[in-house]
């Protein structure tokens, strides 16, 4: 649904490069959907750690999800619900999620320096460390560098968002366009997917020399080496695309699944994220806008949450029952949260300074809040995290010493993450 009542700044309306525009080639496929068969399971539990990163774009109201606070001055309308963790009480917008706490960590301290999205989404996204005068990686960007490559020639980090795709190189800043996202838009597959039956084998070999000759006649006019190097690595990741066109082939997918998910396109966008995970793209993110809600807010939170409460509840099963959490770490986020006052038009603004996010699956534990809000939810009653912290604690959870592991950029040794935080241990299991 659109949003009548987001910033309307320009940051929300961002338009990626878009890199990818011809394909060529053919392959084979392996039809997935349903429930995985032995010997695929077997071969997913051989692969290496995967991460679902959940974007909500403008950031959901802690206070609608899971730091409620009925009865108070800011609290809504909205009651709060018991979850599957004696104690531990989500909004009532959210059933479907308190019911799978126990499999749930949530931090409801998170406390941020950015209220803006053109600044605050970039930082967050990078996980804010020390200026030192290179663009960070975004968290996809810095895992497909970090963590063991994959042998399943898929791209690593792969971005399923509204509007359109592309490649995404500058989600890699200083790493390189080799660790960019492939961002489909729609969750489509990039545009010619398939080779047309006019253009023979020897005729596509023809335009692939050419593409060559022309990347290499750009190189020596002076051209960005990370921008040709963006055009051919997006190519060769077309190329690895092309061979698992099943992975997107909506005939595959059972109708249960997309009942269960819902078919927005919140719904529909983690259910292919779901088929990514399976055939082991290493990082999928999804993203979701319209969660900026400066007005009508109660309205909007009754519209949106259900969005998310059912295909999040929907994928944590899916992931279960397929013995796959163990390895996959789901991180569901926003920019920030909302003020726990309600302004003028009944909205919420930005609110970084107490927030919540919630973390599930590989090296996380289970069934447990850490940290407190004051009993209005204006700040943060003990313990309070910054992005530092987060990415600390990602890194760790996936098995990276995130003190001692550094990038080497042109002989520069730079830190992983902000060097004045360190893990959050109540979050690691």
């Amino acid at each position: 649904m659109n949003n009548p009542y987001a910033c309307r700044t320009s940051d929300h309306e961002i338009s990626r490069r878009r890199v990818l525009g011809a394909l060529a080639g053919a392959g084979g496929a392996i039809g997935l959907g349903g429930m995985l068969s032995p010997a695929m399971a077997a071969e997913i539990k051989k692969q290496d750690k995967q991460v679902l990163f959940i974007w909500l774009d403008g950031g959901i109201s802690q206070l609608e999800s899971w730091d409620p606070k009925p009865k108070t001055e800011f609290g809504g309308p909205y009651r709060s619900i018991p979850t599957s963790v004696p104690g531990v009480h989500f909004s009532e917008l959210t059933p479907l999620t308190a019911a799978r706490m126990d499999r749930l960590t949530v931090i409801r301290t998170m406390s941020t320096s950015d209220p803006n999205h053109s600044t605050g989404v970039p930082r967050i996204q990078r996980g804010d460390p020390k200026n030192r005068g290179v663009d960070y990686p975004f968290l996809g960007s810095a895992l497909a560098k970090l963590l063991p490559w994959p042998t399943n020639d898929l791209p690593p980090y792969m971005h399923i968002k509204p509007g359109r795709g592309g490649f995404q190189y500058q989600d890699a800043g200083f790493l390189g366009a080799k660790y960019g996202a492939l961002a489909l838009g729609e969750g489509k597959p990039p545009i010619h997917l398939y080779r047309p039956d006019s253009i023979s084998d020897e005729a596509d070999e023809v335009r692939n020399d050419l593409r060559r000759f022309a990347n290499a006649q750009y190189r020596e006019q002076g051209r960005r080496d990370s921008s040709v190097d963006a055009y051919e690595y997006s190519f060769k990741m077309a190329e690895q695309l092309m061979k698992r066109k099943d992975l997107f082939d909506e005939s595959t997918v059972a109708p249960k699944d997309v009942e269960r998910y819902g078919s927005h396109p919140l719904g529909r966008h983690l259910l292919q994220a779901r088929r990514l995970l399976e055939a082991g793209v290493q990082f999928v993110k999804v993203t979701s806008y319209h969660w900026d809600m400066h007005g009508d807010n109660f309205n909007m939170h009754r519209a949106l949450v259900p969005q998310i409460d059912r295909p999040f509840s929907a994928i944590l099963d899916d992931l279960s029952d397929r013995g796959m959490m163990d390895r996959v770490m789901v991180v569901l986020m926003s920019e920030f949260g909302r003020t726990p006052k309600i302004n003028t038009r009944i909205g919420r603004d930005h609110y970084p300074n107490a927030w919540s996010m919630v973390l599930a699956g590989a090296g996380i534990q289970r069934g447990v809040v850490v940290g407190k809000t004051t009993a209005n939810g204006v700040a943060c009653d003990d313990s309070q995290y910054d992005v530092g912290h987060l990415y600390h604690t990602i890194f760790q959870a996936l098995g990276i010493n995130s003190k001692t592991t550094e990038y080497m950029n042109n002989g520069q040794p730079l830190p992983i993450a902000h060097d004045d935080y360190s893990p959050i241990q109540e979050v690691l299991a």
